[in-house]
């Protein structure tokens, strides 16, 4: 299957804060227009996802002092398409969604988290197998030849990450045809993190690529077994860019680069996967949009 064009797909909004209309999205000068509109992949199950993040909508909208519209799209194209339609004024991507959106929009950079997990602003894609399989690393995917099990086609740790993992390790991955990627004998999308961490350990797939801090937090609710999924590989990501449409203007822009710099609210930070945000720079993705383009994940 060749991977399908960006459409325009429609966004479930949930209104976080306040009950005015929304904005047309352009703010006045250098102020935040009276309505933000904040976009969020969905890298878990949509629905988890917009439940997850309403106490940060609520939080960003009283620090700010303006109302807050939450939008989760149905995959992580579709915010893509709401920057590039101007129907999100910030939003949370990952490095691959944000190389795909900047060619489609100015965006700016604002920051990223430091990882709870790793204490850095990376964090760490991952290659599983069941725990049962006989594989005890990348090229052992690879030499067996069997199913692999990769997210979103435009994850940065779901997808990107773990063919560059596999590239490593021998595959023949065809940058035109996504699901064709021998020696493995099938290839499939499940749509999110969650997802391939489910067909991988219910025995769907021989093995799968995943956001190594989205297992670990499964694993901890019980979304799958502590012992059901072995690791066999990882690589450092660098870590999810908040941006925002650079229209915005550099003060609106900055207003809320401060907001996250000052954060400090432990659940906030804890529902955010953060231990605090830093800045980035568009020169912090070079990897990501060198490799994308090379593997054919670049649009």
């Amino acid at each position: 299957m060749r991977r399908p064009l960006i459409g325009l797909l429609a966004l479930v909004p949930v209104l976080l804060a306040g009950c005015g209309s929304s904005s047309s999205g352009s703010a006045r000068g250098e102020e935040l227009p009276a309505t933000l509109r904040v976009g969020i992949i969905p890298n878990v199950a949509p629905d988890s996802q917009r439940a997850a993040y309403a106490p940060f909508g609520e939080d960003l909208a009283r620090r700010l002092g303006v109302e807050v519209e939450l939008f989760v799209a149905t995959n992580y194209a579709g915010v893509v398409t709401a920057l590039a339609a101007g129907r999100v004024d910030i939003a949370y991507l990952g490095g691959l969604t944000y190389a795909e959106a900047e060619r489609q929009v100015p965006l700016t950079p604002l920051v990223t988290e430091v990882d709870q997990e790793t204490h850095t602003s990376r964090y760490l894609s991952a290659v599983v197998v069941p725990a049962g399989s006989a594989a005890r690393s990348v090229e052992d995917v690879v030499k067996a030849g069997g199913s692999f099990a990769f997210g979103d086609p435009s994850s940065t740790s779901g997808s990107l990450y773990p063919r560059l993992m596999l590239d490593a390790a021998g595959a023949r991955c065809s940058p035109t045809t996504l699901e064709d990627c021998p020696p493995l004998t099938s290839v499939r999308f499940t749509g999110g993190h969650d997802a391939t961490a489910l067909a991988v350990a219910g025995g769907r797939a021989d093995a799968g690529g995943l956001e190594l801090r989205v297992l670990n937090r499964l694993r901890a609710k019980g979304g799958v077994p502590p012992d059901a999924l072995r690791v066999v590989g990882t690589r450092e990501v660098m870590g999810y860019p908040w941006v925002g449409r650079t229209a915005l203007g550099a003060g609106a822009l900055d207003r809320v680069r401060q907001a996250f710099l000052t954060l400090d609210d432990p659940k906030l930070l804890d529902l955010l996967r953060a231990e605090r945000y830093v800045t980035v720079q568009p020169s912090d993705y070079d990897e990501v949009r060198r490799e994308a383009a090379r593997l054919g994940l670049l649009r």
